[in-house]
């Protein structure tokens, strides 16, 4: 019995069901095998997005505005969908069913896109006016088909992210030590693995859009998937699957629901009082923070039936655990709301950045740098910075201060301030490519003016992504409660979601304030024309005062989290004594 227990995984199965064979199932193979997936969901999403708007203004001759709000609004939804992704496979589906599922969702959206970038009768005729307001935009229908493909992507894109990472990690049991060393590893190879399919995207695949075709680009895209969806199928008999365990999008519902409807209940003076049903070693200790929320763990005679048994209804009654772990999420969401602004930041440089680079001289000898690639940037300065502050700066802080680099709100705080700069970067050089445009007339089509300009902004805000995108990984998985892992991923994903969609937003207000009365407007059909500097300067100040206010809630949080400490020494001592007693 004993060497049966050794040889089997205590919290997983194999794909008929029986208890994980350690020898058979998992490991580095199996993991390695889902990985593909993500490459091809990176090359595809990256691809289409830091490109897409160079289509929509030169092929369906839509105005700058529009074109930067589809392609965020393709973002933020990707992002959003993470939620659905992550409940479905938590609650119904599993990983395993739920990245099979989406990826195929992917190809369908990848290969109807090759097929409307390919049929003449699904874009508008072709137009070589220096000025697309003189051209014919795409038809409602030639909008429609387009559509379809992107959100299908997206919904695809939603699925995969919420459960690639975590159906690898299934794969090794955190209980063997050998096991969690290799996961740890795993953990650095998926994001080898994101940035490699990032950079393949915005070199290798812009460039056969630009240079061979949109269809053949996007058509790999979906050969790639295809392929990728194959080969993780052949990983089936050695994988380790994981029960599905409920969402905690459904608990936390739950808390809120029976707080509100014990709302007019008073809470007992003794937290013994309340109810708790977890095992002694899983439980969390009351606190004193948001007291409404205790209410949903007061048992009253609504939770006894008519012949007077106790009756455990989690809609009506919550364990104290569960509602602590609420409570949990609730403090994180103050440092959540002041990050959401950094990714609407970083939307500007897929969107904007990438139509400044059409207008610029690219070339370089005879080869001319697709006007996407210069991506490659903001890529680059991610690794630079990881790289420089994984061999450099940790040295030096464990060897200073005794510290293994920095917490995760002085990564996120640092990110948040190098985005800031690179807005204000990017209005100066803006300041000085409008120049030129005015000197040498706004309709022309390539400036005197080297591209090679953008890279302060690319840089700094590829380097504050790398900060921030650490920080607040490390935050949400770290300071959230333990049976919410997942929940706390997607609340990260979220701030992505939002800070794509706060772009469109921004986008559309600033573009109603300024365009009225016939005017251009700072954005508008065409940038050249615009003030694409003012709208820089624009989130510039937001972001440095955003990044003030999340200052003031980074103290907040680790002065709450100071405070609870004795509280929750002296909540154990009452416990103890109590016992004795």
């Amino acid at each position: 019995m004993g060497e049966m227990v050794s040889w089997t995984v205590a919290d997983a199965v194999d794909y008929k069901g029986f208890p994980a064979d350690r020898s058979k199932t998992g490991g580095w193979v199996p993991a390695a095998l889902s990985l593909g997936i993500e490459i091809c969901e990176r090359l595809s999403t990256m691809g289409i997005a830091v490109n897409l708007v160079t289509y929509l203004g030169g092929t369906m001759h839509l105005p700058s505005a529009t074109s930067a709000n589809i392609v965020t609004d393709f973002m933020g939804t990707s992002f959003l969908l993470c939620l659905l992704g992550g409940f479905l496979a938590d609650s119904f589906l599993g990983r395993y069913r739920t990245i099979a599922i989406f990826a195929t969702v992917q190809t369908f959206g990848t290969g109807l896109l090759a097929i409307s970038t390919k049929q003449p009768q699904l874009r508008p005729p072709p137009c070589h006016a220096t000025d697309i307001t003189k051209c014919q935009h795409a038809s409602g229908i030639q909008m429609g088909v387009l559509y379809i493909s992107l959100y299908l992507i997206a919904l695809g894109t939603g699925g995969l992210k919420s459960s690639v990472s975590g159906f690898g990690t299934d794969q090794f049991d955190e209980k063997d030590e050998k096991e969690k060393t290799q996961m740890a590893y795993f953990f650095s190879r998926f994001f080898f693995v994101i940035s490699t399919g990032t950079l393949m995207a915005v070199t290798v695949l812009v460039y056969i859009q630009d240079e061979v075709g949109r269809s053949w680009g996007y058509g790999i895209c979906s050969i790639c998937m295809f392929t990728a969806i194959l080969i993780f199928l052949s990983g089936t008999r050695r994988y380790r699957y994981k029960k599905c365990s409920g969402s905690p999008i459904v608990h936390i519902c739950q808390v809120v629901v029976a707080a509100r409807k014990k709302r007019k209940v008073e809470l007992p003076s003794s937290t013994a009082s309340l109810y708790e049903d977890y095992p002694e070693e899983s439980r969390i200790q009351r606190t004193y923070q948001f007291r409404c929320l205790d209410k949903a763990s007061v048992v009253t005679n609504t939770d006894y039936s008519e012949d007077g048994a106790f009756v455990s209804n989690p809609w009506t009654l919550c364990p104290v655990t569960r509602v602590e772990e609420v409570k949990m999420v609730i403090r994180l969401l103050p440092i959540w709301a002041t990050t959401i602004l950094f990714w609407s930041t970083y939307a500007q440089m897929i969107t904007f950045s990438v139509e400044q680079a059409t207008t610029m001289q690219r070339s370089i000898g005879n080869f001319q740098i697709p006007a996407g690639s210069l991506t490659v940037f903001f890529v680059a300065a991610i690794l630079i910075t990881l790289g420089a502050y994984d061999r450099l700066i940790i040295p030096l802080l464990k060897k200073r201060k005794g510290k293994p680099g920095f917490s995760n709100l002085q990564l996120i705080a640092i990110g948040l301030f190098l985005s800031a700069l690179g807005m204000a970067s990017a209005a100066v050089v803006e300041v000085k490519r409008l120049a030129v445009a005015k000197a040498n007339g706004t309709t022309g089509t390539t400036l005197p003016i080297s591209v090679f300009y953008l890279i302060p902004q690319f840089f700094l805000v590829g380097s504050g992504e790398g900060f921030i995108y650490t920080g607040q990984l490390d935050f949400f998985i770290t300071q959230s409660p333990k049976g919410m892992k997942t929940m706390s991923t997607g609340l990260f994903l979220t701030t992505l979601s939002l800070g794509f969609f706060f772009s469109s937003l921004l986008v559309s207000i600033v573009k109603a304030a300024t365009g009225s009365n016939g005017k251009h407007g700072w954005v508008g059909e065409n940038i050249n024309k615009g003030r694409l500097d003012c709208f820089y300067g624009l989130l510039a100040a937001l972001s440095f005062i955003n990044f003030g206010f999340f200052l003031l809630c980074a103290s907040w949080y680790k002065r709450k989290k100071a405070k609870q400490v004795p509280e929750m020494e002296i909540i154990v001592k009452g416990s103890s004594v109590e016992e004795k007693l």
